[in-house]
């Protein structure tokens, strides 16, 4: 339940970082040809900021990670006007279905309005209607490494304008 987990930023000096490249490299390779484990913990750490983008956060049950998201400026090369992105969004299948996912894209919303950026974009092959729910606009529909997926788009509130 939500209450059982809580959402922090991850480091590049973290432990869980190499865990965290595993989950991506084992979800998404398909979609970046050539990427090896190894080039994926370092692009991760790259972008494991301080704040603003680029930004990775790390939801933690009992203190063992079982999501993460991230915060991009850049994830679909046929897009590279479009920036920046919620990223790479993943909850370990055990722990589904109990509002992670959510928590996790609400804290890469927040960062992105505290940082001033009005606008986010995600892709998904299969996650549509969980970003429908949380506020997200279909934008466009393409084929991406042979995958068909949703180009969504999400206007954020920006406090004090």
């Amino acid at each position: 339940m939500a209450d059982h987990h809580e959402i922090v930023r991850l480091g590049a000096d973290s432990p869980h970082l190499a865990r965290v490249a595993a989950w991506q490299h084992a979800e998404w390779a398909h979609l970046s040809p050539g990427e090896t484990l190894a080039s994926r913990r370092a692009a991760l750490r790259g972008e494991c900021g301080p704040a603003g983008i680029p930004s990775v956060f790390l939801a933690l049950a009992l203190g063992r990670p079982v999501g993460t998201a991230s915060l991009v400026a850049h994830d679909l090369d046929p897009r590279p006007a479009l920036s920046p992105w919620l990223a790479s969004v993943y909850v370990l299948p055990e722990w589904r279905g109990q509002g992670i996912a959510s928590g996790l894209v609400r804290r890469v919303e927040a960062e992105a309005a505290g940082n001033r950026i009005g606008r986010l974009y995600l892709f998904t092959p299969d996650q549509q209607a969980l970003y429908r729910r949380l506020g997200w606009q279909d934008h466009e529909t393409l084929v991406h490494h042979g995958e068909t997926v949703t180009l969504m788009i999400r206007r954020l509130p920006l406090q004090g304008s």
